[in-house]
């Protein structure tokens, strides 16, 4: 469908053609008595159908829509999405050739977009190959949907769904493991709201995979990219660009491992992630959205110092002080030294609550960096505390030596 303006376009370029004088409109030229009809629409009518059948749950209406031989894909398909709530789901053929004359297979590219009641702002993006079959009687029914990126949860098996309170959990595991999740979901959003409020709106999102395997087919990456990260927040592939996190994927295999407190300290702190993501920017230090993350995750928890920061305080006590507030590397997935990182994020962010009034300054000097712009770090930190980063980071050494030493 033209937008509006297109069709001003065009209908003022027309007024301009008729009135040139003698200006005569080209006939049509007409078609080759002989010539196929394009198959496109045909395809995006099927595809169209078959998504309304798969948000309807409708197992008759999917099968119209494919092979014979696909029939017994669909129907795990349906048992696999049953507990997924959709709110939308759609198909969008990114990638097409019309067939030649008397072919009877086509493959096409597509998006598979698709959008969860109550939690997602932007619709979830998956890349698809479709193969589609020609019937005797020349309609065109898919035989086959591969994904060709990322996954979709259900793409893994059968998803379950669990309700909390300020939470839905989503995943491939029991539902005593999803109910245990949803109640730290639970616990951690009215912490994370206490102290950044709750602007955001909507639920918070959480799935957890059955695998580490699969935990990382959901973002598309070699399987060891996030080795021994227990969870990550994400932003849905349909979201506009750089739009912060706003949903939380969980590694089983690391999430395993963790204590009780771990547990709820993880959760916390990637729900901290998504409710600063409206003050997130491409420019805001590591050091600052992780330590606000893990320093909201540790408020209330009666965990000392030194239980906080083990790594951190292994070093100092054989005298290896950090210098420096640690540079964005210093917390990427597999980097020497993340876990000193997170603890020296943390110190500075309790240091700044301590000492320049308490969370509502941590809070306020979070915003001023993400509002300030890039190269902005300075500003913010002379508006907001009254000393310069320099000045902070020697503050911040003497506070390492002096917490953990």
């Amino acid at each position: 469908m033209l937008s509006r303006r297109a069709a001003l376009l065009l209908a003022a370029g027309g007024l301009v053609q008729l009135s040139l004088p003698g200006a005569v409109a080209a006939p049509p030229r007409p078609a080759p008595p002989d010539a196929p009809a394009p198959v496109r629409p045909a395809l995006d009518a099927l595809l169209a159908a078959r998504a309304r059948a798969l948000r309807a749950g409708d197992a008759t209406a999917l099968a119209a829509t494919c092979t014979p031989g696909a029939a017994a894909a669909q129907t795990e398909l349906l048992a696999r999405i049953a507990g997924v709530p959709l709110a939308e789901l759609g198909y969008r053929i990114t990638s097409f050739t019309e067939p030649p004359p008397g072919a009877d297979r086509l493959v096409a590219a597509a998006e598979l977009g698709y959008r969860l009641t109550g939690t997602d702002d932007f619709p979830a993006l998956c890349q698809r190959r479709l193969e589609f079959d020609r019937t005797a009687d020349g309609r065109w029914l898919l035989d086959t949907e591969q994904p060709t990126g990322s996954v979709a949860l259900w793409d893994l098996g059968a998803v379950h769904a669990t309700d909390g309170r300020s939470c839905l959990v989503l995943g491939l595991a029991d539902q005593a493991t999803l109910g245990e999740l949803a109640a730290l979901g639970d616990r951690a959003a009215p912490a994370v709201a206490e102290v950044w409020g709750n602007g955001r709106g909507g639920r918070l999102l959480l799935e957890l995979p059955a695998t580490e395997e699969q935990f990382a087919r959901l973002m598309d990456v070699p399987a060891d990219t996030y080795k021994g990260i227990a969870a990550v927040t994400l932003a849905v592939s349909g979201a506009p660009l750089h739009t912060p996190a706003d949903r939380i994927l969980v590694n089983p295999d690391a999430y395993r491992e963790l204590s009780q407190i771990g547990r709820r300290v993880v959760v916390t702190h990637e729900a901290t992630h998504v409710a600063t993501r409206a003050d997130t920017k491409a420019w805001t230090p590591l050091w600052l959205s992780e330590g606000v993350a893990d320093w909201t995750a540790y408020r209330d928890s009666g965990r000392t110092a030194h239980q906080i920061a083990p790594e951190l305080t292994a070093d100092v006590r054989t005298g290896r002080i950090p210098t420096a507030l640690p540079e964005d590397t210093a917390f990427a997935a597999g980097a020497t030294g993340i876990a000193q990182a997170y603890e020296m994020a943390w110190l500075a962010c309790d240091l700044i609550v301590r000492r320049y009034g308490g969370q509502e300054r941590l809070v306020a000097l979070y915003r001023a960096v993400g509002a300030a712009g890039a190269g902005q770090l300075e500003r913010a930190f002379r508006t907001e505390l009254g000393v310069g980063v320099a000045e902070f980071t020697k503050q911040w050494t003497g506070e390492v030596a002096k917490q953990l030493g």
